[in-house]
C-alpha cells in the first residue's frame, strides 16, 4: 500500500477528519463540518474538476513507468436510508464516462454494509474530493486543502508529515501537472500532443481500430472524448471514426464530452457533425 496507509481523510455525517486507519489510537484527528460552506465549496470544485483528475489517470496507465504515487477518490457511503453517512477515499480508480469504479481504501467507522477493499461503483455526481500526487506534490485535494486551512501552521506539518506530500499552499490548488510553467496543459495534455505521429501511424495501419467497440460500446472516440484528448480525436475523425456510435446505455463522444466539460472537445465534434452532415 504505501502511501495509501497513512493518514486518510474520512467524513462521518457533518463531521469530517483526518486519521490514520492504520494507527488510530496514535494519530491526531482534525475535524471539519462537512456542512461549511468551505467544505461544499471545495466538493463542488472537485467535481467540476474532475475531469483532470481521469485525464492524469487515463495516461499514467500507458506510461511504461507510472508517475503517480497515488490517485483516489472520495464518496459518500450509507444505510439506514441515509441517516448514517461517511465519505471514504478509494483507489484503483475506474471511469466510464457515467459511473466511477474502484476499492474502499478507508475502514468505516460505524457503517457495516460495507468494508475496507470492497470493490465500490457510484455516480459522478457524488465526488466529494479528489487527489492524485506526482513527485510527492499533490493534485486536487479541495477537502483536504479546506480542512488544512483550518488547521495551525504546526498541525498542518504533522498532517502533511503523516501524508508524507506537499500540499503547498491551500489558496493555490493545481489539478495538472506543470500547470504554471505550461497552463496549456490545462487544455490538453501533453502527452496527446507528443504521442501524435505514433498515434496516427498505428491507426492508419490499423483502420478497424477508429471505430472498434469494446464489450459495452465505447468505442476510441468514447474514451479519448471522456479523457479530453483532442489530438487524438482529430486523427480518429480524419481515419473516418463514427462519431455518431453510441455506447450499449446509448451515449455518444459529443455526448461525454459534455458531461466532462471539454468544451473544445465539444466544439470539434459539433464541427466534425456539419462537415459531413
Amino acid at each position: 500500500m504505501g502511501i495509501f496507509a497513512k493518514i486518510l481523510a474520512k467524513m462521518k455525517g457533518d463531521e469530517a477528519s483526518e486519521i490514520n486507519p492504520a494507527r488510530d489510537n496514535e494519530q491526531e484527528t482534525f475535524y471539519a463540518d462537512s456542512q461549511d460552506a468551505a467544505m461544499r465549496e471545495a466538493a463542488k470544485k472537485a467535481r467540476q474538476t474532475f475531469k483532470y483528475f481521469w485525464r492524469e489517470l487515463y495516461w499514467d496507465r500507458r506510461r511504461i513507468v507510472p508517475a503517480l504515487d497515488m490517485a483516489m477518490v472520495k464518496l459518500p457511503f450509507s444505510q439506514d436510508d441515509g441517516r448514517e453517512v461517511e465519505y471514504m477515499w478509494v483507489d484503483d480508480v475506474e471511469f466510464d464516462g457515467e459511473k466511477i469504479y474502484g476499492r474502499l481504501v478507508n475502514e468505516p467507522d460505524t457503517l457495516t454494509n460495507i468494508k475496507k477493499g470492497d470493490e465500490i461503483e457510484a455516480p459522478l455526481d457524488e465526488v466529494s474530493d479528489w487527489i492524485f500526487v506526482s513527485e510527492s506534490k499533490s493534485f486536487g485535494a479541495f477537502g483536504v486543502q479546506a480542512m488544512r486551512s483550518k488547521m495551525s501552521e504546526q498541525q498542518r506539518v504533522r498532517h502533511d508529515e503523516a501524508w508524507g506530500v506537499n500540499f503547498g499552499d491551500f489558496d493555490d490548488i493545481l489539478v495538472v501537472v506543470g500547470q504554471k510553467e505550461h497552463p496549456q496543459n490545462l487544455i490538453e495534455h501533453p502527452m496527446s500532443i507528443n504521442g501524435k505521429d505514433k498515434f496516427e501511424k498505428f491507426i492508419k495501419e490499423n483502420s478497424r481500430e477508429a471505430s472498434l467497440a469494446d464489450e459495452n460500446g465505447y468505442t476510441l472516440l468514447h474514451k479519448e472524448a471522456i479523457a479530453g484528448n483532442l489530438t487524438t480525436i482529430k486523427i480518429l475523425l480524419q481515419n473516418f471514426a463514427d462519431k455518431n456510435a453510441q455506447t450499449d446505455d446509448g451515449k455518444t463522444a459529443l455526448e461525454f464530452a459534455s458531461i466532462m466539460g471539454w468544451e473544445h472537445i465539444v466544439k470539434e465534434l459539433k464541427l466534425n457533425q456539419k462537415i459531413w452532415i
